[in-house]
């Protein structure tokens, strides 16, 4: 009876939600991906259409019910990962007003000042984040100052993740991880900020309830589950953030741990189990999925995208990335004298700057593809180590990394990230991300293990390790020196162009 029960991790993403099936042993018996569209109807707009969330993952569960025919019975719970930051807003029928307005949004850096001049220091005490353009109190002013029409039919906001929930189940919450980067939350005292909702104009009556993620929030309703063929019975949890998400099924569960993800963004994560650890707002600083646990992070924006967009530049969407990246093991550290800074639509963490463009610095006529490619590698593993630098300044010991996402899976560029960071690298056997994270959540709420550390100890395999090589650690520290001037060189040209750009 071991093997024969199942939970689902739901992770909806960017580009796609991805839906695992997961038995008791942690291994994946089941893995359905369904993408939908991103809309930019104006340079630094990014939204989308929350129905076809729903659309998707009811098809996403349908075709994993239907994997295990008769057995789909043997599901007993679904949990989620999302990505942050996102608004979407509900009237008081539970319908959506617009299109929900996402995490790489960079609309609102008016609304953003207006926070810190109203708020100042208070902000960071309270959120222990600054006043970002990805952040979802932003969003919420930029609708109220712009769309005042569908501002004042709001109901109640929601994250993308918790909006899908909803629409499975009926009922509305958002988990701790997930509510901590909207600007809203009191992060150590775990409720809605009352200073930060009356400073800022905001009802707090539209801030849904909050709960743990492994907690408990509802079932299906029956049309789910007559749509999906899941039992109306299945036990839904509220879930996670998709950092918070991909740290459990990463294994950052515990001091001294951390984690590097390379997808659309990037992300440089540390567990943290002091709630008043200050990082003075130069670091991300969110509740866990864990109870009474929080985590640390640095975010690059655009780091697997950066290599999506050389990738469309140099060698069209029909080239795969292992062709683009052939080459790049035989281009000396340092790609020849060439620089990439991955700012393409703006960055996060050290400079919070949603002007700053990507630059390539010392470009000449010897320069062919491959060093270029190194080069955007190169760049995008600098602007993550620019996190894992401020984590050593402020005393947290990170010799061992473990790595996900599209930098694990290229041998050269996980050893690029062991001598880049000076620290151990960790590949996992079995790296499924946010939705593993998610799955684990499930299996917890479900009573398969006391706690998280538990079940990480039975899911989470870890397999190669890539060691730092000192020669090339001293070269990539030289060369780190010279990146971390180009932002200050390049800020006010960039600023200069702004309004050239369409």
């Amino acid at each position: 009876m071991t093997k024969d029960r199942y939970v689902i991790g739901v992770d909806l993403g960017t580009s796609a939600v991805k839906a695992l099936l997961v038995d008791r042993e942690g291994k994946v018996r089941g893995e359905v991906s369904k993408s939908y569209p991103l809309l930019h109807e104006k340079s630094g707009y990014s939204e989308q259409i929350p129905e076809h969330w729903v659309e998707q993952t009811v098809e996403a569960l349908r075709e994993l019910a239907q994997s295990l025919g008769s057995g789909a019975e043997r599901i007993e719970g679904i949990s989620f990962s999302g990505q942050m930051h996102g608004l979407v807003m509900l009237d008081r029928e539970g319908r959506v007003l617009r299109n929900a307005i996402l995490w790489n949004d960079s609309r609102t850096t008016e609304q953003c000042r207006h926070i810190e001049r109203t708020l100042g220091e208070r902000l960071l005490e309270v959120t222990r984040n600054r006043a970002l353009e990805g952040f979802t109190l932003p969003k919420l002013l930029w609708v109220r100052q712009h769309e005042p029409e569908i501002y004042a039919q709001a109901d109640v906001f929601l994250l993308p993740k918790d909006y899908l929930r909803y629409r499975l189940t009926g009922e509305l919450h958002m988990d701790y991880s997930d509510a901590a980067g909207t600007l809203l939350l009191d992060v150590r005292g775990k409720v809605w900020s009352a200073d930060v909702c009356e400073a800022c104009g905001i009802d707090p009556r539209i801030c849904p309830p909050l709960a743990e993620s492994a907690a408990l929030v509802g079932t299906l309703l029956p049309d789910i589950a007559e749509r999906t063929g899941l039992s109306p019975a299945v036990k839904v949890f509220a879930g996670g953030a998709d950092n918070a998400c991909g740290a459990i099924g990463a294994g950052v569960l515990s001091p001294g741990v951390a984690m590097c993800s390379i997808g659309t963004s990037g992300v440089v994560l540390a567990y943290e189990e002091e709630k008043d650890r200050d990082f003075a707002g130069k670091l991300h600083f969110f509740n866990h999925g864990e109870r009474e646990a929080f985590y640390v992070m640095g975010v690059t924006l655009a780091a697997g995208y950066s290599l999506e967009w050389w990738r469309s530049v140099c060698g069209g969407a029909g080239e795969s990335f292992d062709e683009l990246l052939s080459g790049v093991g035989n281009v000396p550290i340092g790609s020849n004298g060439l620089l990439f800074t991955p700012y393409l639509v703006g960055e996060r963490t050290p400079h919070a700057d949603g002007v700053i463009r990507a630059s390539f610095i010392g470009l000449d006529g010897s320069h062919g593809r491959d060093d270029m490619s190194r080069a955007v590698m190169e760049g995008i593993t600098f602007s993550l180590n620019e996190s894992v630098q401020m984590l050593r300044e402020r005393g947290k010991s990170l010799h061992s990394i473990v790595s996900i996402g599209g930098g694990a899976k290229n041998d050269v560029w996980l050893q690029m990230q062991a001598d880049v960071f000076n620290a151990t690298i960790v590949t996992l056997e079995n790296e499924q991300g946010p939705g593993l994270g998610a799955a684990m959540l499930a299996a917890v709420g479900c009573g398969w293990f006391a706690n998280l550390a538990e079940c990480a100890a039975a899911f989470v395999k870890q397999g190669r390790r890539f060691e730092p090589n000192a020669a090339a650690a001293e070269q990539y520290s030289r060369l780190f020196d010279v990146y971390r001037q180009v932002y200050a060189a390049t800020k006010t040209l960039n600023e200069r162009l702004a309004p050239f750009r369409l």
